[in-house]
């Protein structure tokens, strides 16, 4: 069918309907007419018969690495917690479409129209801002809709239950007491150094691990790119322009460039009539004419207290904080200009402007040669991408496309959908480069829009599948990661000799560091989180013995502890706004929604591929 569509797309009413469709969905983008199409059976895993699909894994790490929340080295156990995570959104979302909870198309507007940061300066919904916000994110309108409407169902559920659940006064007293409790233990992290010999590793032990780690050791899906792009700033690099317009655009600057403004202020209302304040702010204009001092008028005139003193000087002013009638006064005056008189809310103003917030026009040259530059380019801009828009859809190749609208061919290496940089890790690229008209077919892609100014077409040369990397490749990654593993077990083996050692009364010499009478809310910063959660997991000290000994797995080593004293908390005034009360609704929250969740998965098929 697509290949019918492609041959006919060369008559001109093919293409005037091609562009009316792309007009039409400028808003939500193409997604949810080829979504229709490029349905992919290529799932991780399967809930109830339903598939999770690996698009929507890729996806979300992706999005996850380019925001900088995970580093890339962590990519496959973050792949790991994301399918776990969305086989938990989707029993939640069969749950929910069980309970018959729904959320209308109007609602989903109005919520998405209502959110500050889809919103102009003005409050009002824009969909500029919609666009560039989602697109930022990795989302289009179409898929930020979905994503919306499963998040609002998900939280009608969690916000059923927190509604049914209570916990007894003294549950939560027992909470308050655990939350309050304070410890003091010490603790010495064991690494290299206090192994008595180096640990080695074999072939065979490297081996072994690769064996039984091969999808650690993956090449991904890769392919290799041509692509195209069409930028208003190239456009614009060749346009010529006149002194005029240069002299016209830095007018334009200027006139709404920002002012230094001074102003005599004359009150009207109780001391004086409307009539009278205009009769005292003439006679302060003819002495200007005069030749007086403005800033000496204003020290005598002027009813403004906070500025009189200061011959009425406001400051440098921008529009949108003083009102209409005085903006477009101070904005319409030169260096050294006096208005007309200027009536506000808080009464009559002579202003006058001592300055323009502006560089000299020399200096501003090339930015302004910029953008007058870029705005004669527009109109080509705008003619070129409806060209790449048609010629690129009816085209067998990028090469004819590229050399009718004068653009360059570019190529890539081997990439994948996570591992780009520059252009192609952009929102959209690769998503475009991996879709099923495009990795299989070898059609075009559709015309990417990276921003306002650049438009992006790509073409998968060559593809190769995901497969596992020969040990050959990477024996040094693996020996790594087994030597790793025998250094903390051999760490672990050591602290737990040395807490025998403790327990028995022998006193190696440890370099202990010692933390007092700390809470889990007042632990400092430089203990490592693993040390603290160990140390509050411990069992108090028994009589018998001065302290408990416990070990725990850290970033620089394994951490031996030994646990001092414990001292029983206070329970918290019975206020529902402290923080115990707090934490004892979120606790009784989560463990209802952790039931819930945990009695989903016990009843449902889930199949992990």
């Amino acid at each position: 069918m697509l290949q019918q569509i492609r041959d006919r797309s060369q008559s001109m009413a093919a293409k005037v309907i091609v562009g009316a469709v792309i007009v039409t969905l400028a808003l939500f983008g193409i997604e949810s007419l080829v979504g229709l199409f490029s349905q992919s059976n290529d799932s991780v895993a399967e809930v109830n018969g339903e598939p999770v699909s690996r698009q929507a894994v890729e996806m979300q790490v992706q999005r996850a690495i380019r925001s900088g929340q995970v580093p890339p080295d962590q990519e496959r156990q973050l792949r790991n917690q994301v399918i776990d995570q969305l086989i938990t959104q989707q029993l939640l979302d069969q749950y929910a479409e069980r309970g018959g909870l729904y959320m209308s198309d109007a609602q989903i507007d109005r919520i998405i129209v209502n959110r500050p940061e889809f919103q102009d300066q003005d409050g009002h919904f824009s969909a500029d801002a919609f666009r560039n916000r989602l697109s930022s994110a990795g989302y289009t309108p179409q898929s930020f809709r979905h994503q919306l409407q499963s998040d609002l169902l998900r939280q009608q559920v969690q916000q059923g239950l927190a509604v049914s659940e209570f916990m007894l006064p003294n549950e939560r007293d027992q909470l308050s007491v655990l939350r309050n409790q304070s410890r003091s233990f010490r603790y010495y992290t064991l690494n290299r150094d206090d192994l008595s010999e180096p640990v080695s590793v074999d072939e065979q032990a490297v081996q072994a691990y690769y064996d039984q780690h091969r999808d650690q050791f993956q090449r991904p899906e890769q392919v290799k790119l041509n692509y195209v792009i069409l930028d208003q700033a190239s456009l614009a690099a060749d346009v010529e322009v006149s002194e005029q317009a240069l002299r016209s655009a830095y007018a334009e600057r200027k006139a709404e460039a920002p002012r230094r403004i001074s102003h005599i202020m004359v009150s009207f209302g109780d001391e004086r009539t409307r009539e009278e304040a205009r009769q005292r702010l003439q006679q302060v204009r003819e002495q200007l004419q005069a030749g007086e001092d403005f800033a000496q008028l204003a020290n005598e005139y002027s009813d403004d207290t906070t500025t009189s003193g200061k011959g009425g000087a406001l400051g440098v002013i921008n529009r949108g904080f003083f009102g209409e009638e005085f903006e477009n006064a101070a904005f319409s005056l030169e260096q050294g200009q006096v208005s007309d008189i200027v009536e506000t809310d808080n009464g009559l103003h002579l202003l006058k402007a001592t300055g323009v917030e502006l560089p000299l026009f020399a200096e501003m040259r090339d930015e302004l040669r910029e953008q007058v530059a870029m705005q004669q380019a527009q109109d080509r801009f705008n003619e070129l991408a409806q060209r790449l828009i048609d010629e690129s859809f009816a085209a067998e190749d990028l090469a004819s496309v590229a050399e009718d609208l004068g653009l360059k061919v570019q190529s890539s290496d081997w990439v994948s959908r996570n591992d780009v940089s520059g252009v192609l890790a952009e929102p959209g690229v690769m998503d475009a480069a991996f879709q099923p008209d495009v990795l299989e077919e070898g059609y075009n892609s559709d015309v990417i829009e990276l921003d306002d100014q650049r438009r992006m077409v790509l073409r998968v040369t060559d593809h190769r599948e995901a497969t596992a990397l020969p040990l050959e490749d990477v024996r040094e990654q693996a020996r790594a990661k087994v030597e790793a593993e025998a250094v903390q077990q051999a760490l672990s083996e050591r602290a737990a000799e040395l807490a025998e050692a403790l327990k028995a009364g022998r006193q190696p010499a440890i370099d202990w560091k010692v933390v007092e009478s700390v809470t889990r809310r007042s632990v400092d910063d430089s203990v490592p989180d693993a040390v603290v959660a160990q140390a509050f997991r411990l069992p108090r000290p028994p009589a018998s013995q001065d302290a408990t000994y416990g070990k725990a797995d850290t970033q620089q080593g394994v951490a031996l502890i030994a646990l001092d004293s414990v001292s029983a908390g206070e329970v918290s005034k019975d206020d529902p706004t402290d923080i115990d009360a707090m934490m004892a609704e979120r606790l009784r929250i989560q463990a209802a929604i952790q039931g819930l969740l945990q009695s989903l998965r016990e009843e449902a098929e889930i199949e992990r591929h």
